[in-house]
């Protein structure tokens, strides 16, 4: 039976050997993280030095955005707004804009007249807002736009010409 008992005793007979198994313990656990934190700071290149420049250069964005010029300066046709600012709800009838091209929905606005799509588009109406959303947009691109659109709904108004084409 003793025999047994040998087989289950620990390695560590005496408090000292409990210390000194604690203070290695310590040690080899302080030793290893200071190893992850060269190793880790050890991948940072370029701002050692400290400098204001070296800094810049290593938390520069990986891309930027930079803004060009217009597409064109010139003015624009009632279609090119109308995809632009209008195509979004008039092309699938969100929020209910009467759907592009759909003459039953756009049959009761077009015999309001022209002044009164226009005035509408201006000043928004119902779920649209001031000029479709796009407050850049002078009243004489609007009349453009409205007058595109509308006569895609079957009306016959004459797109006014643009204030460069009525020189």
């Amino acid at each position: 039976m003793s025999d047994a008992h040998d087989e289950h005793e620990s390695l560590i007979k005496t408090p000292q050997q409990l210390i000194a198994v604690v203070v290695l313990s310590f040690v080899v656990f302080v030793g290893l993280a200071i190893l992850v934190a060269q190793f880790v700071s050890s991948g940072i290149k370029g701002a050692q030095d400290g400098s204001a420049e070296a800094t810049a250069k290593a938390i520069q964005p990986v891309a930027r955005v930079e803004l060009g010029a217009a597409e064109s300066t010139g003015p624009k046709t009632g279609e090119q707004i109308y995809t632009a600012s209008c195509a979004a709800c008039h092309d699938t009838g969100a929020a209910g804009a009467p759907k592009k091209g759909d003459q039953t929905a756009w049959a009761p606005r077009i015999a309001t007249g022209l002044e009164a799509l226009v005035k509408s588009a201006l000043n928004g109406k119902n779920a649209m807002p001031p000029k479709g959303g796009n407050a850049a947009l002078t009243e004489e691109e609007i009349t453009r736009t409205v007058v595109y659109l509308a006569n895609q709904g079957g009306a016959k108004f004459a797109e006014p010409k643009a204030a460069e084409e009525k020189k």
